[in-house]
This record gives structure tokens, C-alpha cells and sequence, in this order.
């Protein structure tokens, strides 16, 4: 039998890291614990994207560069809806019109006045991707960037990754138990700590100059895997 005076808990570090000792068994357990970590890994193909798109003009007024920038803005937004994505999906992140000048002989000298218009798409038939970065440029965007990809059902494969983790724990802590002689009585604490990996974005594609049109050829694009990784830290009661 075993005389829990002289074994206050039981703590055995599983995670590639050196035991710790502790003073104390944790709340809900006054007898000897285990304390394991577990990992849960689940890999994903991507079924949603996000990607940056922004149209910039320049003039000699800051009058013209605006109204040359709608314009433009306008076609790319059109285009956009015409390949399939719907106005919820379309978000304005930016809009900026400034003056941009030289410096010549020590001086200032105005040269022209610029005018941006970002926006933010998101895109869940991934198939489309391409042709619709595509159709962006050809009418009239000047920069496409910041492409990322995400899962529709994040949180259904943050749940599977958090369920294998707990799984993963468990079973190191059965296996710490039975080394020791000993069983699981109970699961004193679950602590979590979640992880997201997602492949690099794609690099930005900077666009043709304002102005010339060019044939709208769909953008080659691949869109890999995404891991979502979860760590939890199990306690468990000893009997």
C-alpha cells in the first residue's frame, strides 16, 4: 500500500523538458499526480483566401488623381463581382490622396499628386483565385498582395487538434502511471495552448502601370496546406 506521507504527488515531465518539482499537489487532488503534455496536429487543404488589392493613380491635380482613381477603382471592384465575389466580401482598408514631390538644387518642387484605394477580398471558392487576380489587374489594379489562406471551419479543426492534444495527453499520462505501478484516478486540470501555422503568403504581385491594358490571364496559385497545432497540459490523480 502506499504511504502518501512520504509520496506527496508524483510529477513526471513528458514534453522533452526536465522534470520540475512542486510543493503542493494542485486543487482537486491531495494525493500523488501526473502532469503530461500532449500535442494535437491536424492538416487541412485551405478552402478560403484573402488577398489585397489596390489601384493607384497619379495627376497633376490632387482633383484629377481622384477622379482618375475611381475610375479605376470602380472596374476593379466590377470585375471583381463579375468573377463570383459577393459585395459583403469586399472591404475598403485603405484610401490615401497625397502630394508626392522632387527635391532639386536643395528644394522642393511638387511633381504630382497620387491617389490609393485598397481593398480587402475574400475569397472561398479557391478554384476562382487565380482569374479573379486576374480580372483585378486587367481592370485597373496596380497591386496585388498580402494573398493568405484560412480554413471556412476554423473552428471545427481547432476542436479536432484541441481533441487528438487532450488524446495524446491522456495516454502519456496512462503510460507515466503504469511505469510507476500505479493508475489513473481522475483528471484534475486541462490547460491549453494553441499554435497557428500557415504556409507564407504569396509573395506580392505588383501589377501592370495604370493605364495599359493587358490580357487577363489567370495567375497560377497554390495554396498548400494549413496546420493548425495544439499543446495541452493534463494533470491527472494518481491511485
Amino acid at each position: 500500500m502506499l504511504n502518501r506521507s512520504f509520496v506527496p504527488f508524483l510529477f513526471v515531465a513528458l514534453a522533452g523538458g526536465p522534470a520540475a518539482a512542486q510543493t503542493a499537489p494542485p486543487a482537486g487532488a491531495d494525493g500523488p499526480v501526473v502532469v503530461t503534455s500532449g500535442e494535437g496536429l491536424v492538416r487541412r487543404a485551405p478552402d478560403r483566401a484573402w488577398v489585397t488589392i489596390a489601384a493607384e493613380s497619379r495627376a497633376a491635380t490632387a482633383e484629377e488623381a481622384q477622379r482618375l482613381n475611381i475610375e479605376a477603382m470602380n472596374a476593379v471592384n466590377q470585375r471583381i463581382k463579375a468573377a463570383g465575389v459577393p459585395a459583403d466580401a469586399i472591404q475598403t482598408t485603405g484610401y490615401n490622396l497625397q502630394p508626392e514631390f522632387d527635391w532639386a538644387n536643395g528644394r522642393q518642387r511638387l511633381r504630382d499628386y497620387a491617389a490609393r484605394n485598397q481593398i480587402q477580398v475574400k475569397v472561398d471558392d479557391l478554384p476562382k483565385l487565380g482569374a479573379i487576380l486576374a480580372a483585378a489587374v486587367s481592370s485597373g489594379a496596380t497591386n496585388v498582395s498580402n494573398v493568405r489562406f484560412d480554413l471556412q471551419d476554423r473552428n471545427g479543426a481547432e476542436r479536432e487538434a484541441l481533441r487528438r492534444a487532450v488524446a495524446d495527453a491522456r495516454g502519456r499520462a496512462d503510460a507515466a502511471a503504469s511505469g510507476a505501478g500505479m493508475r489513473i484516478d481522475h483528471v484534475v486540470r486541462i490547460e491549453e495552448q494553441r499554435a497557428f501555422i500557415m504556409p507564407p503568403p504569396v509573395m506580392p504581385m505588383m501589377a501592370r502601370p495604370a493605364g495599359i491594358q493587358t490580357e487577363a490571364m489567370p495567375v497560377p496559385i497554390e495554396s498548400g496546406e494549413i496546420e493548425i497545432r495544439t499543446t495541452v497540459t493534463l494533470t491527472a490523480a494518481l491511485r
